[in-house]
């Protein structure tokens, strides 16, 4: 299992990629690339655009085939020049790729990985190759080309947790919450950060990319899912179950409630699905946390430890995401 691969801490003017890792840039979203961009210059940062961030291209539902966009993550994992990389938006390609990356590029130069959605397969494989600390936070698009329509209190808030864990290596730090967090079981856990969109996270599983189970020994879960329903959602929780996951983990976050529907005949609540699939076992769990499809999002940078207190509904970072 490979040990934690913390990326160098960005400095001011470093340059980061806004890169097509999977969807293309559609015309209905063309609007949110500048304000995206115009976020990341305002952490202090350069900005490239890749090739691939193209509205003209696209091949099926992708910003190109599997082997370009490949092409594309290994060339600016292996650029020294680019220190991070964005993601433009998700989509439904990154497991189509998880075979072609470039891991010896990560290894010999880890640099910052953020995005949700698809992405998260990236993060998973990657976590579990490499051991790198990659962040499921914002896309460009759909995430910081938001952040305008955002209250100037939340967005100054998430600014400054966004570049605390892109650039700090001090530790702790409170992950700022909104209202909306809710406490589904109390208690308090310490864990490394381990998780992302749920489904995602059992088709990596099914892969040879899989994470070590005992990448789990200890961990704080975190996960949301996006277009399913609740009996979807209990069925890839007793999928973790049968491999042993939810007997090794300390605590879970789950995402937002919202982007899971209800099904005639089962519980209206996300938390009651959730609550039954983890039976009697005593960990903290806090529940409706802004880390899913209802952007903005807080970052999440996958590996490193933090504190769960469901009893005060909180999160705190206890160590630093870079190096």
């Amino acid at each position: 299992m490979p040990a934690i691969l913390r990326p160098r801490a960005l400095r001011s003017g470093d340059l980061v990629a806004v890169a097509a890792l999977s969807g293309g840039l559609e015309e209905a979203d063309e609007p949110l690339l500048g304000p995206g961009i115009n976020v990341i210059e305002q952490m202090g940062f350069g900005v490239q655009v890749s090739p691939l961030v193209d509205i003209g291209r696209h091949w099926w539902w992708g910003a190109a085939q599997p082997e370009e966009i490949a092409a594309e993550f290994s060339r600016l994992l292996r650029d020294p020049e680019v220190r991070a990389i964005w993601a433009l938006t998700g989509g439904r390609m990154t497991m189509s790729y998880l075979d072609l990356i470039d891991y010896d590029a990560i290894r010999a130069d880890p640099k910052p990985i953020v995005g949700f959605s698809d992405i998260d397969a990236l993060h998973l494989a990657i976590q579990g190759q490499t051991g790198l600390v990659s962040v499921h936070g914002d896309l460009v698009t759909h995430g910081l080309g938001m952040w305008p329509d955002v209250s100037e209190d939340r967005r100054k808030q998430l600014f400054d947790i966004y570049r605390w864990v892109l650039t700090s290596e001090d530790a702790p730090n409170a992950v700022p919450r909104s209202t909306e967090w809710e406490s589904w079981r109390a208690g308090r856990a310490q864990g490394p950060l381990i998780g992302g969109l749920l489904n995602r996270l059992i088709k990596v599983q099914a892969t040879p990319f899989a994470l070590d189970v005992e990448r789990f020994d200890g961990a704080i879960l975190f996960w949301e899912e996006l277009g399913t329903h609740v009996a979807a959602v209990w069925n890839d929780l007793h999928t973790l179950r049968h491999a042993g996951v939810l007997d090794r983990i300390a605590g879970m976050v789950v995402g937002p409630s919202s982007t899971v529907e209800p099904v005639e005949g089962g519980p209206d609540a996300l938390r009651d699905i959730v609550l039954d699939a983890l039976g009697d076992r005593d960990i903290p769990v806090i529940g409706n946390v802004d880390i899913g499809h209802d952007p903005p999002n807080i970052p999440l940078p996958l590996g490193i430890r933090v504190e769960l207190d469901a009893d005060a509904v909180s999160l705190t970072f206890l160590e630093p995401a870079v190096a």
